[in-house]
């Protein structure tokens, strides 16, 4: 029987100085946990996740490297992190329900929380039952639609409409 392999998260969450926001995800796709560079290795670097294409879309504005991610976020107040520090992939897919925790990433987050005190912006609906068990005071809170292609519910634009209620504005 294969022995299956505990995946590390690859990144730290990413905290800008003047965070009012705090988007959170469950784990990286296994593009970023299994390989260390390239154009997809940071959060929501899945080709087919379609997280930056949204972001695009709200920002009116192209995002092709990680530095121009980090520099929108920088501007907008935005930070992110995963609530699973280690896991492992049970089918080999980038679905949270494959995802067998080993560890959450619950100190680093804990740290951001009492540090900023933002809004929390969740990714899918499994991050949100997992962030209210972790985190039960912890009520400034909404959910974004997932970025994932499966949830195909919305079109890119409509997801993009109301991630563009829910996230801060550039600040000038």
């Amino acid at each position: 029987m294969e022995r299956l392999k505990i995946e590390k998260h690859p990144f730290e969450a990413f905290v800008p100085d003047r965070m009012t926001c705090l988007i959170i995800g469950s784990f990286p796709g296994k593009e970023q946990t299994q390989c260390t560079v390239g154009p997809h290795h940071w959060f929501y670097g899945a080709p087919r996740n379609q997280f930056w294409k949204i972001l695009e879309l709200v920002y009116n504005r192209p995002l092709p490297t990680r530095y121009e991610k980090q520099q929108l976020f920088e501007e907008a107040g935005i930070g992110v992190a995963d609530l699973i520090q280690s896991c492992v992939r049970t089918n080999g897919t980038n679905l949270d329900e494959n995802l067998q925790v080993k560890t959450y990433n619950d100190a680093a987050i804990r740290k951001i929380l009492d540090s900023f005190h933002p809004k929390v912006l969740f990714t899918s609906r499994f991050v949100e039952r997992t962030f209210r068990k972790l985190f039960p005071q912890y009520s400034n809170t909404d959910i974004l639609p997932s970025p994932s292609p499966r949830y195909f519910r919305l079109s890119i634009k409509d997801k993009a409409a109301v991630f563009k209620v829910n996230l801060p504005a550039l600040k000038q």
